[in-house]
């Protein structure tokens, strides 16, 4: 409008001189600052050229060919080394609202949390998953303190119950911290750490959650231990909790046993957690050891911690500390790992199975 206003005031001959200059001008400054170009390389043609820089080729194709008709060869083809404008895109007018802006990746900061009581090597935990986010799990390694449970020998070497459980239980509460859960370890060691040796030495300087010393009186520790898991369950009311109790047992040096598991009798929860684990562990060894066989079990049995704990529990032993395969299993660091590993395989399953 302002334009036109203009001309009017000039005689007319000289308008229409100066209109027709004008729009000529606009034109030319329309196709020189809103039409995007690109050189054409060997092999492109016109499909790829819209296809690569972000246009449907069968909705601009036509426009395309109208824009470059005199730099195109037979057939359409693009040649080599020649300039071709690219349709403007619709609802964008200039070559700079046109031109795609490509985003940076975002790289993703994995979550690490730190737990000292994995020792240095393995204190720092990466954040895999949120597979178990709001399930909460009380670890409670068998003996500890003045008790070191069940003593086997190998080569000579003494094998403490106590160390290898509790080694295993490590590596299970830091599997399970890797997938989001959060996890209380009720029997603690403050320099331990998760071991990669075979044979751990022995130490006394267990303590129960947060910081008790451990009685010797074997119905003390299973009531202070029983106790301080039932104190953090209700404060944890509404979310999925479970005690897992690992043990090793002994009995006749001939006599091999594969992991196996004990629930309470009244306890329909903890009987299905034992199950979960028991047949987790079946698949595992049909999957990685076809035709072992696995003759691990579930079983009731009236025990002090299972009995007077408050969420579902499961009591596992992990093999009979006096058999040579057994001792195999539980004094090879990969072998406790692997362990760990299954351990936690199946209380994801559990947990899936229970948040339907």
């Amino acid at each position: 409008m302002f334009r036109f206003t203009i001309l009017l005031n000039f005689p007319q001959h000289k308008s229409k001189a100066i209109l027709i200059f004008a729009l000529i001008f606009a034109s030319l400054q329309l196709s020189a600052q809103d039409y995007q170009t690109i050189e054409a390389k060997s092999g492109d043609g016109i499909y790829s050229i819209l296809r690569q820089n972000g246009y449907n080729p069968n909705k601009y194709i036509n426009e395309f060919i109208e824009l470059n008709k005199t730099k195109l060869g037979k057939d359409y083809t693009l040649l080599e080394g020649y300039s071709y404008r690219l349709p403007l895109i619709k609802g964008k007018s200039t070559k700079k609202a046109q031109e795609k802006t490509v985003a940076p990746p975002v790289k993703k900061v994995p979550e690490i949390i730190t737990d000292e009581l994995f020792g240095e090597k393995y204190k720092d935990v990466t954040i895999k998953s949120k597979k178990l986010a709001g399930a909460v799990y009380y670890l409670m390694s068998g003996h500890g303190g003045p008790d070191p449970g069940a003593i086997g020998v190998l080569d000579s070497m003494e094998l403490y119950e106590d160390e290898y459980a509790y080694d295993v239980t490590l590596r299970l509460s830091r599997n399970l911290q890797e997938q989001g859960a959060t996890v209380f370890m009720i029997i603690r060691d403050p320099n331990d750490g998760i071991r990669d040796e075979q044979f751990l030495t022995p130490d006394k300087d267990e303590v129960c959650y947060p910081n008790s010393v451990i009685p010797l009186n074997q119905k003390e520790r299973l009531q202070q231990s029983t106790d301080v898991v039932n104190n953090l369950y209700a404060q944890n009311k509404g979310k999925q909790q479970r005690l897992v109790v690992i043990h090793v047992d002994s009995r006749n040096e001939e006599k091999d046993i594969d992991v196996f598991f004990y629930h309470d009798q009244i306890s329909k929860s903890g009987k299905r957690l034992a199950n979960t684990l028991q047949h987790t562990f079946k698949n595992k060894y049909a999957k990685y050891q076809p035709g072992r066989g696995y003759t691990g079990s579930v079983k009731e049995r009236e025990l002090f911690v299972l009995k007077n704990s408050l969420p579902p529990a499961v009591f596992i032993e992990l093999g009979n500390i006096n058999h040579l395969r057994d001792q195999k299993r539980i004094i090879m660091p990969g072998n406790r790992q692997v362990i760990a590993n299954w351990l936690c395989d199946g209380l994801i399953e559990d947990y899936r199975r229970n948040i339907k």
